[in-house]
């Protein structure tokens, strides 16, 4: 019995944790996730869980490693043909240069709480 109960906790949080990770919570409450919960645990059965969410965490890492290595490729290529691909750091700059015009034109502003 208690094992039944630790794979279901352990269940729950590995799909609480995919939920999140993937944005499924946006428009789902606790009362639905639960009904979900209770849906999925009738349906496979307790025991099959865990296999379920690790397959699902693989599915995850996989697509994470997938696009990962899309981006880095992009990086490598581009280097290779001499294209900076930094741009954060010039927005950051440009950013900041505003931000300082603004401060020499307005001066600091202070908030009086």
């Amino acid at each position: 019995m208690v094992a039944f109960f630790y794979s279901i906790k352990e269940s729950i949080l590995n799909l609480t944790i995919f939920a999140v990770m993937n944005g499924i919570f946006l428009f789902i409450g606790g009362p639905e996730i639960f009904v979900i919960l209770l849906i999925v645990v009738m349906l496979f059965g307790a025991d099959k869980i865990p296999e379920i969410a690790r397959g699902l965490g693989k599915g995850m890492r996989q697509i994470k490693d997938a696009t990962n290595d899309i981006k880095r490729e992009i990086n490598e290529s581009a280097k290779s043909q001499g294209i900076d691909t930094d741009f954060v750091r010039d927005i950051n700059k440009e950013v900041n240069e505003v931000k300082d015009n603004i401060d020499d034109f307005t001066g600091p502003i202070k908030r009086n709480r």
